[in-house]
Parts: C-alpha cells; structure tokens; sequence
C-alpha cells in the first residue's frame, strides 16, 4: 500500500473550504494517513504556500506524531508528545491559507513524513530551517495531499 494523506474536508487539487483559511474559523482539517513505510517510528506534518509573493510561506508544523496515530482532528491542538512549530505568521499552531488580496489563487501543500525515529530533537517554537534539517535526517516517505485558495475578500 503506498503512503497516502487525506485532508478531510477537499480532495487533491481541489479548492480548500473557506472555513480553513482566514476568511473563515481559520482552524486545521482533518487529516488521516495510511501504508506508513516498514520502519516508520514517527511522523512529521508539514503545510505551506509555494504561490507567496516573498517565497514559500510556512502555514504548520507539527512532529514528534506517535506511530500509532493515523489521523488528526480538526482544530487539532497537539499536546505533548506532538510538538508544534513556529510558522510564518510568527506563532504556533495552524494559520490557514490567506492568500494576498487580488494575487489569484495559491497551492497548499499538506506534508506528512514517516521517520525513522520516535522523536526530534527540537525545542517547540523551532522554525521552518531547523525542522527540515531535523526531518532530512530521519525521513522514510512523504505523502502529500494539495489544496487550492483564492482570498475572496
């Protein structure tokens, strides 16, 4: 079985509903995952914008998923083990799409990496630079699942 995302709620490529962006409750979906790779002791999630005027823009991070979780909640509020990072809007936690006004519609990349280790050694609050070193060094697979969004206001 290959290792594959679902994010509840759209399905690849299609439009993400405003109730997961800024222009709505700006909480997280729901997500489920299944065929983790032999060897998978952890998981990793990332979400971001390759579209963003100034570059990819860091939307989530979470890791340190146990192996036994196969999904997340929507409105998900990690605690521990799960830890979250610090994304682009400069706090912790989700922060939905939220495209510039008038600047089209933008790609959202959901992320989930299996890892070969239970745990990374990052502090909650790491950025973006610090959790792909950290990942890159444990990485077995990655599935992905894309959403798109046009800011409407």
């Amino acid at each position: 079985m290959k290792f594959q995302l679902t994010v509840h709620g759209f399905q690849d490529g299609d439009v993400i509903p405003t109730k997961y962006t800024c222009e709505g409750s700006d909480i997280s979906p729901a997500l489920s995952w299944e065929g983790a790779p032999a060897g998978t002791r952890a998981f990793a999630l990332i979400m971001d914008d390759p579209d963003a005027p100034g570059g990819t823009w860091t939307h989530w991070l979470l890791w340190n998923i146990p192996i036994a979780f196969h999904s997340l909640s929507e409105h998900t509020d990690p605690v521990p083990p799960i830890r979250s990072g610090t994304n682009d809007f400069r706090r912790t936690g989700y922060g939905g799409p939220c495209p510039p006004k008038g600047h089209g519609a933008h790609r959202y990349y959901f992320r989930l990496f299996a890892l070969g280790q239970e745990t990374l050694d990052l502090k909650p609050g790491a950025d973006r630079k610090q959790f792909d070193q950290a990942v890159r060094a444990h990485l077995l697979a990655e599935a992905v699942c894309m959403g798109r969004y046009v800011r409407k206001r």
